[in-house]
């Protein structure tokens, strides 16, 4: 007899002690399912970085994937009520866990993020809880190429 037991990656199948002779190797038995990770957390690094209240920069960070609450919570904000746009601050604010050195991310930190790492974000964000990763096709715009660039920070020639 088989258990089947949900885990993060699927599900898990257990021989039971007490059905002797079933195998992996069993006629008509299906296939052990794979186990598959899940990738939550995706580092980034802003174009322009955050500027903390010691004068410190913090460039490189890290974003979790959104959960459904996080996506509603902001819908109750009142910020948000009284100004849409806020929506994205709230957002981003409860879905990036550090940047740099501080791990306190909240929309206060957002607030004082320059234009283009906000839109670079938001961005971000998009990529890896609607596409599920962090790779964008570009295009030259001397040569006309088309490549593929990752993201979340790494440079040429970086592996």
């Amino acid at each position: 007899m088989r258990r089947r037991t949900v885990t993060a990656g699927g599900f898990d199948e257990a021989l039971d002690a007490a059905a002797p002779g079933v195998g992996e190797g069993a006629p008509g038995a299906p296939p052990a399912p794979q186990r598959q990770e899940l990738r939550t957390e995706f580092e980034f690094e802003l174009p322009r970085g955050y500027v903390d209240d010691e004068g410190t920069l913090h460039r490189r960070g890290s974003m979790r994937l959104a959960t459904a609450r996080d996506e509603l919570r902001p819908q109750i904000d009142l910020r948000v009520k009284e100004n849409p746009a806020y929506l994205s601050v709230v957002l981003l604010s409860q879905v990036i866990t550090r940047l740099g050195t501080v791990t306190d991310v909240h929309a206060g930190v957002v607030e004082r993020m320059y234009a283009t790492d906000v839109a670079f974000l938001q961005d971000f964000y998009r990529r890896i809880n609607s596409e599920g990763h962090t790779h964008a096709a570009v295009t030259c715009p001397l040569c006309h190429g088309s490549f593929e660039v990752d993201l979340s920070g790494g440079r040429l020639g970086e592996s």
